[in-house]
């Protein structure tokens, strides 16, 4: 007889959020993820955008904040990057799906004539593409898949989805989906009161469209008392023991920590119809005690050009937040705008750091002020980080101040300099297509031995995600080379330029790629980890 093939059962929790946004659903559903895999589940996390954009690559940072890249070089929403932070799911394009994405898809299908004829309409060509995507990434070999709804209940946006994760639950078993919904239970202090009546309208809200949450995730700045939840519970017709205190903390990491002491893992298993097992959270506790009471402090200088949107670099402070954790440590922010140091001693902004990093982005708006904070960092032997962006700046800089390449820059500032050091290579025109230009996703870097970069990796080839369209001009290598700059990491074909530093510096080293999209609490990425050590060092003037 044919053995038979078991097909493991798939569960489908989704997330949604009501009365406002940035409550923190990305940390939510990052945090249950987190819970459920260090009880011996294997999940993956999936985020349904509503906007119309393909994908967030061409959005402005101020609007939308940071573009996370994949290993796959999808350029996808932020909250990807919780995920990969959270926990030890890999993201890959599947894992953000916009509504642009989904219609583009439904259009094609009509234009191909895979509808026969069919009127094509939001119910149910719209919905069933949504479905199909959410089930495509429960093929994945995993146990759980989290689905995260951007948006707001009540957003016209959002109806889409909403109306196809409230089919969803006809489509498998009860048992095999769980609603988890994030409100506010704000605390007025003229009444020195926590008012449940947002809550309320928020589920109200949700009922209508045809959910019922079984979770409730309260976000609150105090804790719920007994006859708060049990209100909540009446009003919302949900079970007591289910409405979880999300109180406001300190770190996002203490998330996992802070609902798990509601019994939330517990909670959602039993729900599922799966075993409650108690999860172990060990690291997480051993990261949140470094976070509490760290045996030093750095202060580190960020130079960037859009630090009045502070979501626009969420990876890069989370890594060297875990930079600091590799180091028993506490990082402090010291935000700098790139067009201040443009202006006459502007320079002096920088004194207070231990250690400066210049990041990624686009566009000439403060590149003089990102050149001036290289050079200070290189003259002072401060330690110097550039990310992306800040590479560039950093070869410009060493360009011209000390490769006698006068008026050096790069082709995406000028196009009069007699010294293109950055420049597009050959076969990088651009088509028009500002979503098809770049250089994204991972790439192989091979390492020079006795670099910092490799005392940081320990090995000789690393794989790095990229998002950036310039390259360094190897027309330039030898004579930069010859002044003393080292190019201590290339393509395995040598072609490309990876990481340029300096010998004669304590810590000076810029890449082309992204680390920050590979760094974790649990394993703080090399470079950022190396970084943060050079700067204590620096304050504890070691290198003075």
């Amino acid at each position: 007889m044919k053995k038979r093939t078991i097909v493991k059962k798939v569960k489908y929790i989704f997330v949604t959020g009501g009365v406002l946004s940035s409550l923190g659903k990305g940390i939510a559903a990052s945090s249950i993820g987190s819970l459920l895999e260090c009880s011996d589940l294997k999940i993956t996390i999936l985020k349904l955008d509503p906007y119309i954009n393909v994908d967030p690559g061409t959005m402005n940072p101020f609007q939308h904040g940071e573009v996370y890249v994949t290993d796959d070089g999808a350029e996808t929403d932020l909250d990807l990057g919780h995920y990969e932070r959270f926990t030890n799911a890999k993201m890959r394009r599947a894992n953000n799906i916009t509504a642009g994405r989904i219609y583009h898809n439904v259009i094609q299908k009509e234009r191909k004539g895979e509808y026969l004829g069919a009127t094509v309409q939001v119910i149910p060509h719209i919905t069933d593409e949504i479905k199909n995507h959410i089930r495509s990434v429960g093929k994945s070999g995993v146990d759980v898949v989290i689905c995260e709804i951007g948006g707001t209940v009540g957003d016209i946006e959002s109806l889409p989805f909403l109306e196809a994760i409230r089919q969803f639950r006809f489509d498998v078993k009860p048992k095999d989906v769980l609603y988890v919904h994030l409100t506010l239970v704000p605390y007025i202090k003229t009444s020195d009161e926590l008012k449940t009546k947002p809550t309320q309208h928020s589920v109200q809200k949700l009922r209508e469209i045809g959910i019922q949450p079984d979770v409730l995730l309260c976000r609150t700045e105090r804790k719920l008392s007994n006859s708060i939840k049990e209100k909540i519970a009446l009003f919302c017709s949900v079970e007591e023991t289910s409405v979880i205190t999300a109180m406001d903390v300190a770190s996002i990491y203490e998330v996992p920590l802070s609902l798990e002491k509601e019994g939330l893992c517990k909670i959602i298993l039993k729900k599922l119809g799966m075993k409650p097992t108690q999860p172990n959270l060990e690291r997480w506790q051993t990261i949140n005690q470094i976070l509490i009471k760290p045996e030093k402090e750095v202060r580190i200088g960020i130079v960037g050009k859009y630090v009045d949107l502070k979501e626009s670099y969420k990876s890069l402070t989370e890594a060297l937040i875990h930079g600091g954790v590799g180091n028993n440590a506490r990082v402090i922010f010291n935000w700098i705008d790139a067009e201040d140091l443009e202006k006459e001693n502007g320079q002096v902004l920088l004194a207070k750091s231990d250690g400066i990093l210049v990041p990624g982005g686009f566009g000439d708006r403060g590149i003089e002020g990102k050149i001036n904070a290289v050079q200070y960092s290189r003259e002072k032997k401060v330690p110097f980080f550039g990310i992306c962006l800040g590479m560039h700046c950093a070869a410009i800089e060493f360009a011209r101040h000390v490769a006698n390449l006068k008026n050096a820059n790069s082709s995406e500032f000028s196009k009069t300099s007699p010294y293109l050091v950055i420049d597009l290579l050959p076969d990088q025109d651009s088509t028009g297509d500002k979503g098809g230009t770049m250089r994204l996703g991972e790439y192989p870097c091979q390492l020079r031995k006795n670099s910092n970069a490799y005392k940081a990796y320990g090995k000789r080839e690393i794989e790095e995600r990229h998002r950036h369209r310039y390259e360094f001009n190897n027309m330039y290598r030898i004579q930069m080379e010859e002044a003393g700059l080292v190019f201590s990491g290339l393509s395995p074909n040598g072609n490309l330029v990876e990481i340029i530093e300096l010998t004669d510096h304590p810590w000076f080293l810029a890449g082309q790629f992204h680390p920050e999209f590979k760094s974790s609490p649990m394993i703080p990425h090399p470079l950022f980890r190396d970084f943060v050590s050079s700067s204590l060092k620096y304050k504890n003037n070691n290198y003075k």
